[in-house]
């Protein structure tokens, strides 16, 4: 099995002394190329912070992530950047398209601020599988919430990146337009061989999920496969139940 990414004892501490809160506190994950992975955690658990450190989105204070070959722990701030923009997509709840460019242009901005050529078999695969062809000379505005979330799918994959992070995808989303999304994202991963890793609070959106991954106090302290969304209820339920309640 090859690792697409992986965490090793994670530490990340915000403020300092009696304030200070770790978010992190010796996280460990292996994140399989070609799966779906989902996230999940109460609340201030730190399943988001893993994700932003996986990405290279932020700094940790301890441990090392891995990224293929690449030590993204030992990378500053402008390689991680090409890093990002190289190897890797994100799709995030509030969509983040440009107002003032067409669905094709954002589709495209990935491979326009980077000087690559499209790849115009596969956009064109990803514009049809998403249901995206009638819509592609509208702008964000144009577009309903589900629409828009697509558009930002099919930019975050249209450069074949290694890994797709996903915070909050369907946060914004209707739960017709958020399944369709969901079971987009599986087909992804399934059928495309791309890499998915997403943040959620949702049982129904992680049992789209081939993994679960658990997270409390900072730390990775379960997992699922094949979860189903009754079998992620239970374990969140576990995990939000106070010590010595016996649940």
């Amino acid at each position: 099995m090859t690792i697409a990414a992986e965490a090793h004892d994670l530490v990340k501490i915000y403020g300092r002394g009696d304030t200070a809160v770790r978010a992190l506190d010796g996280a460990s994950v292996a994140i399989p190329a070609g799966t779906f992975t989902a996230v999940m955690g109460p609340s201030g658990s730190g399943k988001s912070t893993l994700m932003h450190a996986l990405a290279g989105l932020d700094t940790v204070d301890g441990g090392r992530v891995l990224l293929g070959g690449t030590d993204l722990t030992a990378l500053d701030e402008r390689r991680r950047t090409l890093l990002r923009r190289e190897r890797l997509g994100f799709v995030f709840q509030s969509f983040n398209l440009v107002p003032a460019l067409t669905a094709a242009e954002n589709i495209s901005l990935p491979l326009t601020l980077a000087g690559r050529a499209a790849d115009r078999d596969w956009v064109d695969r990803l514009v049809g599988t998403l249901g995206l062809a009638g819509r592609l000379h509208h702008r964000p505005a144009e577009l309903s919430g589900g629409q828009q979330q697509r558009v930002a799918v099919a930019r975050a994959l249209v450069a074949r990146p290694e890994i797709v992070f996903a915070d909050e995808p369907t946060g914004n989303l209707d739960s017709r337009s958020g399944d369709a999304l969901l079971a987009f994202l599986r087909h992804a991963a399934h059928d495309l061989g791309q890499t998915i890793v997403m943040v959620t609070h949702d049982p129904r959106a992680a049992a789209f999920a081939d993994r679960v991954v658990f997270l409390a106090d900072g730390r990775v302290v379960d997992e699922l496969d094949d979860p189903s969304a009754d079998a992620v209820l239970a374990r969140m339920a576990r995990l939000d139940a106070p010590a010595g309640s016996g649940r």
